[in-house]
């Protein structure tokens, strides 16, 4: 474990606008472990709404000029950033995990996928090709090429507070356009640390900005603004909502990643531990703090009590605790805010009948924050609410059902739609699952949670909003086209 030294803990990191560290006009916030609220990591500047301004006309005239770069140097750019991040992998894992309370092993995981993003986009700058057409007309040529759609702006949430910046920075990046970055409040060292990586490379300035803040000051400057030209948000349903109706004011062009209710069905003929290993991984990684956590588990009566006696054997061997100890399975809650909201859907989930099997105990550890004991529940129907809100927490709720129609119509019976997931030994049903699961990504024999970074991203329902996410879809939200004809 490494020993706490507040190293920085008095230093002010400041925001990142037109190529300047600025102070923040509303001054600064204290940036505090939930692992250990002793520890503060520093203090990060808070932009108001004039500052949010000035960064979005610093995003566009450095635009201008990064749209005019060559691809080399935007290939190298990305480059750099993607290799320095990798590098720096154990350094900046370190932060993340104190600062967000995910578990070291997941830190690092994280700052290293978010350095392969930039190297992907690196690749795809180099794969930017035009098309050519026939025209009904003699005598003409047409052409379509697709060319950056200008300012970018970018809300991200504090669950993954370096690869969802990554994922949505570097496209950005990559096809020509400007970023104006608002992280969220709690988790502003890991994206600071990724602003000043990216702050040291051969970019105009202004074509990143950096603008921490409330969201009720900042953000609602970025989402009503007409001089961004896209805008991307990672959050909850609700802010979604939010953001979707300010921006089609001024249509802009939207992009929304927000809520889910994610089913992991586990069928008679499942491989046990591996449909138990699904299940443990997929709904309490990452403290459960992940739009992608499978909390809602689907099971075949046949199965049903082995599954469960074995999913609360395997949850007796997780150990939570500090974020930075050595065998470590599940970290810190993200805050205060949030274990209440925990313990909240807990009392809820047993006054809607649930049965509490194991687990959802406050635990006390050698440092002050916010731990929680893994929770499972059983006997719980799908028209309780734990099963139907999102509650972003260590908590798995076992739904017994029939058989695969019964199961696939009760994965299906949510608002949401993000991922879903099956375990079954039948090609029969899983290839029944995969084109009736009314979700944006399957899972096969896998965790819910859990996907790559070169194919598309995102849901159906209420879970997202516009194009998607990553792979090379990217380049249908962070460009537009243009169609050319020509008479020789």
């Amino acid at each position: 474990m490494t020993t706490n030294t507040n190293t920085g803990s008095d230093q002010v990191f400041r925001n990142y606008i037109g190529g300047e560290w600025v102070e923040g006009n509303k001054g600064s916030v204290a940036n505090i472990s939930p692992a250990d609220t002793s520890d503060v990591i520093g203090h990060y500047a808070q932009a108001d709404k004039a500052q949010t301004e000035a960064a979005i006309v610093a995003a566009e005239q450095g635009q201008i000029e990064w749209a005019k770069s060559g691809l080399e140097q935007r290939y190298s750019v990305l480059m750099a950033i993607g290799d320095e991040l990798i590098a720096r992998k154990d350094e900046l894992g370190e932060i993340l995990a104190r600062e967000e309370g995910k578990t070291l092993a997941e830190g690092i995981g994280e700052t290293y996928r978010s350095g392969q993003f930039f190297h992907y986009y690196a690749a795809e700058v180099l794969r930017q090709m035009g098309e050519t057409a026939e025209s009904v007309r003699p005598g003409i040529e047409i052409e379509t090429r697709r060319e950056p759609v200008g300012v970018v702006g970018i809300i991200t949430p504090w669950n993954f507070p370096t690869a969802t910046g990554a994922w949505k920075i570097a496209p950005a990046l990559a096809f020509g356009n400007a970023v104006v970055w608002k992280p969220a409040n709690q988790v502003p060292a890991s994206a600071w640390a990724l602003t000043e990586i990216i702050s040291r490379q051969n970019l105009p300035a202004g074509t990143l900005n950096l603008v921490m803040g409330p969201g009720a000051e900042v953000g609602d400057v970025m989402i009503n603004s007409r001089g961004i030209n896209a805008l991307t948000f990672t959050g909850s349903l609700e802010t979604g909502r939010k953001v979707a109706a300010a921006t089609a004011v001024n249509l802009v062009k939207c992009q929304l990643e927000m809520g889910s209710k994610n089913a992991l069905v586990v069928l008679d003929d499942a491989d046990l531990d591996n449909a138990v290993e699904c299940a443990v991984n997929g709904a309490f990684g990452g403290t459960g703090q992940k739009c992608t956590a499978s909390s809602r588990l689907i099971v075949t009566e046949g199965i049903h009590d082995r599954f469960v006696e074995a999913v609360v054997e395997r949850m007796k061997k997780l150990v939570v605790g500090h974020p930075l100890k050595e065998g470590v399975h599940i970290g810190a809650v993200a805050d205060a805010r949030q274990m209440e909201q925990n313990l909240a859907y807990l009392e809820l989930a047993k006054k809607e009948g649930g049965k509490l099997v194991y687990g959802g105990e406050v635990l006390n550890e050698d440092t002050e924050g916010y731990y929680m004991q893994p929770a499972l529940f059983t006997e719980t129907t799908n028209q309780m609410t734990i099963n139907r809100e999102e509650a972003f927490a260590p908590i798995a709720c076992v739904i017994k059902v029939k058989d695969y129609d019964e199961a696939l119509a009760t994965l299906n019976d949510t608002n949401f739609g993000l991922t879903g997931g099956i375990c079954t030994e039948s090609l029969k049903y899983a290839s029944d699952f995969k084109r009736n699961a009314k979700t944006g990504c399957v899972m096969v024999n896998l965790p819910t949670a859990g996907t790559d970074y070169h194919v598309p991203f995102g849901g159906r329902k209420d879970s997202s909003f516009g194009p998607r996410e990553q792979g090379t879809y990217a380049k249908e939200f962070y460009t537009v086209v243009k169609t050319t004809y020509i008479r020789p």
